[in-house]
C-alpha cells in the first residue's frame, strides 16, 4: 500500500505573519504581474492592482492590504484589501435583509438564478482557471476543472430546485396528515481552503442558494484574487436580475474574520474547509452557541500514485515538506527518490518515495500537503484494511483489484471506513452526483450531491388535523 498525503487545508491567517513571499519589502511591489502584458488577461476578471475585498452589494473594506503571489515563481501579483471587522458586520446585517428577498423567491426561480450564475463562469471558464493556476498553483489543466466543478454543480442545483421536498407519511390518526417541511436555515457562512480556492465555494454556494438561504464567504488570504474574481461573477449575475448583492457576500480575511463568523449565532449555518486541528476549534465556537457546522477537513489518503503536479502553495509549504522528509529518516525511512527541492525559481519541489517505514509511523499519519509518497509492504487483505482504518482521517481511499469479493470487502462493514471509498481509480477528484466528505478526523461533513442538500435546510415534522376530534397519538386517552 502507498500512501499519499491528500492536500492540507491550510487555516486562512494573517499574511503579514506568513515567511517567505509575505515578507517581502514594499519597493518590491511595483513589479506586480497584473502590469505585465502577458497577464493582461487577468483585467477580463476586473481585478487591478489594488482589489476590494469586501462585497455585499457594493464593493469595499478598511482592512489591512496583502498581496497575492505567483508559487510558480514567488512574484507578487495583485493587491487585495481585507475586510475588518467593522465590514464584517455590516455585510452580515444586509446578507440578512437580502434573505428576506430571495427566500420569498420560489425555489425553481432561485434554480434559474444558479443557472445563469454556471452560465457565466462558463464564459469565463479558461481565464478564470487561468487565475487558480497562476495564484494557487496547480497545473492549467486542473484550474481549468476546478472552474468545470462549480459549473456542474450549479447544473445539478437547477434540477435539485424542482426535487426539494419532504415525504408524507401515513397517519396513525383517522383525519391526519404527516407531512415533512424542509426550509432554508437562513445565513450560510462558508469559509474555504487555498487548495481548492473555487470548488468548494461552488459545491456549498449553489446547493444553499436553491434551498434558499445566502451566502458569506470567507476564502483563504492567499486565493483572495480568486475570491474576488468568483464574486465579480456572481455579482453581475445577481445585478443583471435586480437582486440584492448581498445574496452572494464576501469578507476576505484572516483568522479575525473566521473567528467572527463561527462565534456569531446569525449564522445558521458554517460550512468549514481546512485543516483538522482549526476544525477542532471551529465546532467548538461553533457548537458553543448550540449552531450547525458542516466541516470537511483533513485527509490522509491510500493510493497507488501516478503523479503530475504544480509548485506547492507557499515558501511555507516548502519548509513543511522539507521538515517531513526528515521527520520520515528519523523515524527509519529511507528516500529511495526525490526529497529535496528544486533548483529553479518558485516553490518546486521533487516527488519523494519513502519506504521502510511502519505503518504506524508518525509522520506517515501527519497531513504534510506534499507530493511525497510512504510505501508499505503487506502480508495479507485483513492487514492492510485495517491500515487503511487506523489513520484518524478518513476522507478518501481506493484500492486496485481485479477480485471480485475483495472489492465488496473494501466497500462492506470491514472495508474502507473512509467518506469516500474508491475501487480502481485514484482518490483525487469526485463526481458532483455524489456526496463529497468523510469519517472521523475529517469531519463527518457532506458537501455536493446526493441527500447533502439536507445540511442547508432545517426540518419539520408538521401534523395536520382536518377531522373534527382531537384524538392522541398512541392511543392515550384522557379519561
Amino acid at each position: 500500500m502507498w500512501r499519499l498525503p491528500r492536500a492540507l487545508c491550510v487555516h486562512a491567517a494573517k499574511t503579514s505573519k506568513l515567511p517567505g513571499p509575505w515578507s517581502r519589502p514594499a519597493a518590491f511591489m511595483s513589479t506586480l504581474l497584473i502590469n505585465q502584458p502577458q497577464y493582461a488577461w487577468l483585467k477580463e476578471l476586473g481585478l487591478r492592482e489594488e482589489n476590494e475585498g469586501v462585497y455585499n452589494g457594493s464593493w469595499g473594506g478598511r482592512g489591512e492590504v496583502i498581496t497575492t503571489y505567483c508559487p510558480a515563481n514567488n512574484e507578487p501579483i495583485a493587491r487585495v484589501r481585507q475586510a475588518s471587522v467593522a465590514d464584517y458586520e455590516d455585510t452580515v446585517k444586509k446578507a440578512r435583509e437580502a434573505w428576506k428577498v430571495w427566500a420569498d423567491i420560489p425555489a425553481p426561480k432561485r434554480g434559474e438564478i444558479v443557472r445563469q450564475i454556471g452560465d457565466a463562469l462558463r464564459e469565463k471558464i479558461q481565464v478564470l482557471g487561468s487565475l487558480v493556476s497562476l495564484e494557487m498553483g496547480k497545473i492549467l489543466v486542473e484550474g481549468v476543472g476546478e472552474v468545470q466543478e462549480y459549473v456542474d454543480i450549479c447544473d445539478y442545483a437547477v434540477g435539485l430546485s424542482r426535487m426539494i421536498g419532504g415525504p408524507i407519511l401515513p397517519s396513525e390518526r383517522p383525519g391526519h396528515a404527516l407531512i415533512e417541511q424542509w426550509n432554508p436555515v437562513g445565513l450560510v457562512g462558508i469559509i474555504t481552503a487555498f487548495n481548492f480556492p473555487v470548488a468548494v465555494y461552488g459545491w456549498n454556494n449553489a446547493i444553499a442558494l436553491v434551498c434558499g438561504n445566502v451566502c458569506l464567504w470567507k476564502g483563504a488570504p492567499t486565493t483572495s484574487l480568486i475570491s474576488v474574481a468568483v464574486t465579480k461573477i456572481i455579482a453581475k449575475v445577481l445585478e443583471d436580475n435586480k437582486l440584492p448583492g448581498a445574496i452572494c457576500s464576501l469578507t476576505c480575511g484572516g483568522a479575525d474574520i473566521g473567528t467572527a463568523m463561527a462565534k456569531d449565532e446569525r449564522v445558521n449555518l458554517l460550512s468549514f474547509t481546512g485543516s483538522t486541528q482549526v476544525g477542532k476549534q471551529v465546532a467548538l465556537m461553533v457548537q458553543e452557541r448550540f449552531g450547525r457546522s458542516l466541516l470537511e477537513l483533513g485527509g490522509n489518503n491510500a493510493i497507488i500514485a501516478n503523479i503530475l503536479y504544480g509548485p506547492l502553495h507557499t515558501k511555507q509549504a516548502v519548509s513543511m515538506f522539507l521538515g517531513a522528509v526528515e521527520e520520515a529518516k528519523k523515524e527509519g525511512g529511507t528516500v529511495v527518490y526525490g526529497g529535496k527541492v528544486m533548483d529553479r525559481p518558485g516553490n518546486y519541489v521533487e516527488p519523494t518515495i519513502v519506504t521502510g517505514l511502519g505503518h504506524d509511523a508518525s509522520i506517515a499519519h501527519t497531513e504534510t500537503f506534499a507530493p511525497i509518497l510512504y510505501v508499505f509492504k503487506f502480508k495479507n487483505e485483513e492487514e492492510v484494511f485495517a491500515w487503511n482504518n487506523e489513520v484518524k482521517q478518513g476522507l478518501s481511499s481506493s484500492i486496485f483489484t481485479k477480485d471480485l469479493g475483495r472489492i465488496f470487502r473494501w466497500l462492506g462493514p470491514k472495508g474502507s471506513d473512509c467518506g469516500i471509498v474508491n475501487v480502481n481509480i485514484p482518490t483525487s477528484g469526485a463526481e458532483i452526483g455524489g456526496a463529497f466528505g468523510g469519517e472521523k478526523h475529517t469531519g463527518g461533513g457532506r458537501e455536493s450531491g446526493s441527500d447533502a442538500w439536507k445540511q442547508y435546510m432545517r426540518r419539520s415534522t408538521c401534523t395536520i388535523n382536518y377531522s373534527k376530534d382531537l384524538p392522541l397519538a398512541q392511543g392515550i386517552k384522557f379519561q
